[in-house]
């Protein structure tokens, strides 16, 4: 870490803004961004994220903020333009504490040309005499020990932020990183899974940490590429060639409504659509029934709204008149008097485990564990189970 990278971390959260804090600071907008990937990759958490034309902190950066805004203070109080790195500032401590240049090289273990030359160095970086030589040795100049002084204040402030980091770096190295599709309610099959496997996990793998996201299927296949999950429940009929994976579960699905209806396109066209957007799974299984059961001219004239939170779909079917296409499971203790139209076993939702091909050493243990959770939730035939291409 140096100065310089902190200084800007600082403007960054105070504007919110890349561009503004180059204006500030008269820097390019990419030496403020290599600056915050910097400050990002000490303390191993996410601190910003684009939003539009700016930027949204982490809750970690809102927690953070006031010591990263203490720490910035105490860098421009050292060098307000320079870029000084915190090792540079440690060993000239070490020199201060050890009262030489000689004995804090042997305290460092490193060679004591070595260090004169970065005390030499630190020297011109910031245009003072830090060390008085002479004859009988050096002494710390009234600079010098002022900039020991608050070196050892932002060292120490420094220290306190990114204190976590080791430890958080451990545990997501023995986390064990698990996708999940948006569970449709607390009694949905996905739920149920996850609450049998989140039950025994602890007990199974006390030294791996089960860390459960849920978020749409085209998320979790992007995440499963960049390796930000070790497996992912998704709800989609064919994986890409780089992915493995194995059916957990299937569920039938219906047509959902608070009005009555006969026939299926009866049911899809009685009120206004609800339906979650192409990024899920459980959407290209409600185009196929829209496919199979409308005309053009009837799709073309429907009415559609698209959300990705079933909730939201549930409320718009019970209170609005809407009507979706949605799991029996996650409607069948909601309201009695819901209408249910169900649709052919050929629309049945399928849940597979996936992983990244060669690499199922978490998704065979989240596979065991379900087992032994539930073993009914795994489908028997291992023919249907395993997914080929």
């Amino acid at each position: 870490m140096d100065t310089a990278s902190l200084i800007a971390m600082d403007l960054v959260l105070r504007t919110r803004s890349l561009r503004g804090a180059a204006r500030l600071l008269n820097r390019p907008t990419s030496t403020i961004a290599a600056a915050i990937a910097r400050v990002e990759a000490e303390i191993s958490v996410r601190l910003v994220e684009k939003a539009g034309s700016g930027l949204v902190a982490s809750l970690e950066a809102i927690r953070l903020e006031p010591q990263i805004a203490d720490a910035a203070q105490l860098a421009r109080q050292i060098t307000p333009d320079r870029a000084i790195k915190f090792e540079a500032l440690e060993r000239f401590g070490q020199v201060v504490a050890q009262g030489s240049i000689r004995r804090a090289a042997r305290a460092l273990g490193m060679g004591q040309p070595q260090l004169t030359r970065q005390v030499t160095h630190l020297e011109a970086l910031l245009g003072v005499s830090l060390l008085a030589r002479s004859s009988a040795g050096s002494s710390v100049t009234e600079q010098g020990a002022t900039l020991a002084a608050t070196a050892e204040h932002l060292l120490a402030t420094w220290r306190n932020i990114s204190r976590a980091a080791e430890e958080r770096f451990r545990k997501t190295a023995a986390t064990a990183r698990l996708g999940s599709i948006i569970p449709l309610g607390y009694e949905s099959e996905i739920a149920r899974i996850l609450a049998n496997l989140a039950a025994r996990w602890l007990d199974e793998h006390p030294r791996a940490p089960l860390f459960v996201s849920s978020t749409t299927a085209e998320d979790l296949l992007a995440g499963l590429k960049k390796g930000l999950f070790d497996a992912a429940f998704l709800d989609i009929d064919h994986l890409p060639a780089d992915l493995d994976g194995r059916i957990v579960s299937t569920t039938p699905l219906a047509v959902v409504s608070s009005q009555p209806a006969g026939t299926i396109a009866d049911a899809l066209l009685s009120s206004p659509l609800a339906v979650p957007s192409a990024r899920s799974g459980l959407r290209h299984r409600i185009n196929r029934v829209l496919d199979d059961h409308l005309s053009d001219t009837e799709r073309n004239a429907m009415r559609l709204i698209e959300i990705d939170s079933i909730p939201v779909i549930l409320n718009l079917v019970l209170h609005h008149g809407f009507v979706s296409v949605l799991p029996q499971a996650s409607v069948a203790r909601i309201r009695g008097d819901l209408t249910q139209v169900p649709l052919p076993a050929r629309y049945d939702m399928a849940f597979q485990l996936c992983w990244p091909r060669g690499n199922a050493t978490i998704a065979q243990a989240i596979l065991s564990t379900i087992a032994r959770a539930a073993p009914e939730s795994l489908i028997a035939n291992s023919a249907q189970r395993d997914t080929h291409r």
